[in-house]
């Protein structure tokens, strides 16, 4: 038998509810069993039936203050011009919390008595006067007695097992943990730690996925990897739904030769819905084994995360009788054009930064397998199936993965890709927790443009005029004539061809690569690199066509260094550092100035005030220097 092919693009709120439905069928439980927890335990939890208080909080009237307690019609008239003295018969001294005394009505706060002794005993002089339930609190003024204090359905937090222990309630009743199988598959699959060979691949969505449904309040665990063997599978998958709530199948859920997730479902159980009109995450298999609902995970690390968040997530809120997880929204200008896909819900991961107070969202690289995207996101676009996509500048809905007030304190930095840009982003953030440096790579000229618009709050840019030979300023005039802008220089630098260890090929320089022979990776148009070779090949008056690889376009110079390091490059041109981090031997080309270009007006933005401090730090300095092929004798010098 042929495994199954998709059965349709279902949309993904019919896929939920087809999966709901056939989960009811399969006879898998709708709420997970009650269970009685002692306060201290029960936070996270979920109420399995309403909490009603079995006692009034306060028990009776207390005293809100340190003070006196008095009877508050014997008080009037007082004042710090005309202090009052009351016999000692007529007050009771008390503290915050103390009964009432029979017959008092108010408290004169401490700092607001005076004592004195007289013959009638030590009396108390009032510099203020009370009206009656000053400073008391009444019997049940926090909860009454027989109210309502938690719905059923309620997620417990800290102050609500404080509540509910004021109310009476030593124990809750809550439904149990959710319990949760990862079940891993795939001949390529390899434990954590071991050290993966060629076509052997890491199991890192297990630890992943483990790891959201215990942030989700489940307990869960992963199973042994199992091969791509069907029998295997439906045995392990078995086993795991005898004992798990839900279970998560990693791959296997395509329609490859190796891809049996949809067979097994279906042949042991019910088999809902195979493929989700959603992006990433399109190969999704939902159904249900023994009673437990099942759904097959796409193997890309961004579609199993997202797979996670669009149906596990809310099946588990489910199973606890709790509202669906739900995060905040915020809208946010778009900083590049964005194509989606009609017809399928695309979710694309983005950075966010204020950025003259207005949200800037930079879509970050979209392949399912970027597992950097997921850990750099902060927020998710949602683009829906029936829209095209979106241009620069457009305003769209995100959902925010980081708190809006971290976002404020996030400086957004477009442009040229450099490993200073990162070392600064771990500088600041060591010096300041609340501080964000958020880079992304669209190369010199689109940072300057991404500035032009209002994106960033700096560019990086290392642009060579070949008219005139200097760098960057050259654009500031052509692309920007009436902006005030600054320039603040960050470092110089080394560019050449990066080469495997002991130059095999016995690469000289630029002359050598137009023969045709060489293999070369190249960086993206619009690049400070890229057009620091346009300029070299045209001074060299060599054919940039003659280049095998000329088309081949890498986003980094660590991109381009990790090609050349796998022997799927003869050479690229790049950064010293970047060869150091891959053990790369080094021709160089030219030594270039790399700068920051930004409003001036932005200057003095308390937001970049750390920035330029660490600028001018020599501890800072020798970091950079550290890495190789770096200068810093004019780092944080302004140049315009």
């Amino acid at each position: 038998m042929d495994n199954s092919p998709f059965i349709s693009d279902v949309p993904a709120e019919s896929a939920i509810q087809a999966w709901s439905a056939a989960c009811a069928d399969a006879g898998c439980p709708e709420r997970l069993d009650a269970v009685p927890l002692p306060l201290a335990d029960a936070v996270g939890r979920v109420t399995a039936e309403p909490v009603w208080a079995t006692r009034s909080s306060p028990v009776g009237d207390v005293a809100a203050m340190d003070g006196i307690a008095v009877l508050a019609r014997d008080t009037n008239g007082a004042s710090q011009t005309t202090p009052l003295r009351i016999a000692p018969d007529a007050y009771v001294v008390v503290d915050t919390g103390d009964p009432m005394p029979e017959g008092m009505d108010a408290v004169v706060m401490r700092e607001q008595v005076h004592y004195v002794d007289s013959d009638r005993g030590r009396e108390a002089e009032l510099m203020a006067a009370v009206p009656p339930y000053q400073h008391v609190r009444s019997i049940g003024e926090d909860v009454s007695a027989a109210e309502l204090l938690l719905p059923e359905g309620h997620r417990l937090r800290p102050v609500d097992v404080a509540a509910a222990a004021a109310a009476g309630a030593t124990e809750l009743t809550v439904r149990r943990r959710p319990r949760v199988a990862v079940l891993p598959t795939g001949d390529e699959i390899v434990p954590v730690g071991s050290p993966p060979q060629q076509g052997e691949i890491l199991d890192t969505n297990s630890v992943m996925l483990v790891a959201q449904a215990r942030e989700a309040g489940c307990e869960a665990w992963a199973t042994a990897i199992v091969p791509d063997d069907i029998d295997q599978i439906g045995a392990t998958l078995r086993e795991a739904a005898g004992q798990a709530d839900l279970v998560m199948v990693v791959a296997g859920s395509s329609a490859g030769r190796d891809d049996y997730t949809a067979r097994v479902v279906a042949e042991l159980g019910v088999l809902a819905v195979h493929g989700v009109a959603v992006r990433p995450g399109h190969p999704v298999v939902l159904g249900a084994v023994d009673a437990t609902p099942v759904i097959g995970v796409p193997g890309y690390p961004v579609s199993a995360a997202l797979t996670f968040e669009i149906f596990v997530a809310p099946m588990l809120a489910g199973l606890e009788g709790a509202a669906p997880p739900h995060r905040p929204m915020v809208t946010a200008r778009l900083a590049r054009k964005l194509p989606s896909v009609v017809g399928m819900d695309d979710w694309v991961r983005v950075r966010l930064g204020s950025v003259h107070g207005q949200v800037v969202a930079s879509p970050l690289p979209r392949g399912a397998g970027v597992l950097t995207s997921l850990v750099r996101a902060d927020g998710l676009l949602p683009v829906p199936a029936g829209v095209e996509g979106h241009l620069a500048g457009d305003e769209v809905s995100v959902q925010l993965l980081r708190p809006l007030p971290a976002v404020e304190r996030t400086i957004v930095a477009i442009g040229s890709h450099d490993l200073v840009i990162d070392l600064t982003a771990t500088a600041l953030r060591a010096a300041d927790p609340t501080l964000t440096l958020a880079s992304t790579n669209v190369g010199s000229l689109g940072g300057l443009v991404a500035l032009r618009d209002g994106m960033c709050h700096v560019a990086g840019s290392h642009l060579l005029d070949p008219e005139t030979g200097s760098y960057t300023l050259p654009y500031l005039e052509r692309l920007m004539p009436d902006r005030e802008l600054a320039v603040v220089r960050l470092v110089h630098r080394d560019q050449g061809l990066l080469v495997p260890p002991g130059n095999p090929r016995g690469i000289g320089g630029l002359a050598d690569l137009p023969a045709g022979d060489l293999s070369y990776v190249n960086r993206q148009r619009g690049a400070g690199t890229r057009m620091l070779l346009d300029q070299e090949l045209r001074r060299l008056g060599a054919d940039a066509s003659a280049i095998n690889g000329y088309a081949r376009e890498e986003p980094t110079h660590l991109a381009v260094a990790a090609a050349v390091a796998a022997g799927r490059a003869d050479c690229g041109l790049g950064i010293l550092a970047a060869a150091r981090a891959f053990g790369l031997d080094f021709v160089p080309v030219a030594r270039e100035p790399y700068d920051l270009v930004l409003e001036a007006r932005t200057l003095d933005d308390p937001l970049l005030a750390p920035l330029w401090q660490l600028l001018e730090s020599s501890a800072f300095h020798r970091s950079i220097e550290a890495l190789g092929g770096y200068g810093t004798e004019e780092t944080g010098r302004r140049i315009r």
